[in-house]
């Protein structure tokens, strides 16, 4: 088996905290999804951060589509 791992981009912290805790409730994970603050190249401005979901994935049994459908639910994106 090959690890996975996934990464979901999300506009601000409160999106990602919510995708991160549906992605608990949803899919069986190896571990807790961590949150990573992405700030863009060359802004010092939280406000132009994004916020990133790391998805650990050891299976490889999650299903991409699935985390960018929940993902744009949340006007996101799986990497």
């Amino acid at each position: 088996m090959t690890d996975v791992r996934h990464v979901l981009v999300l506009p601000d912290r409160d999106a990602a905290e919510e995708v991160a805790a549906d992605l608990a409730e949803r899919f069986p994970l190896a571990e807790e999804p961590r949150l990573v603050r992405d700030a863009l190249a060359g802004e010092d401005d939280a406000e132009d951060a994004q916020w990133l979901v790391v998805v650990e994935d050891p299976a490889a049994r999650l299903e991409p589509a699935a985390l960018d459908a929940l993902a744009a639910a949340h006007d996101g994106w799986l990497e």
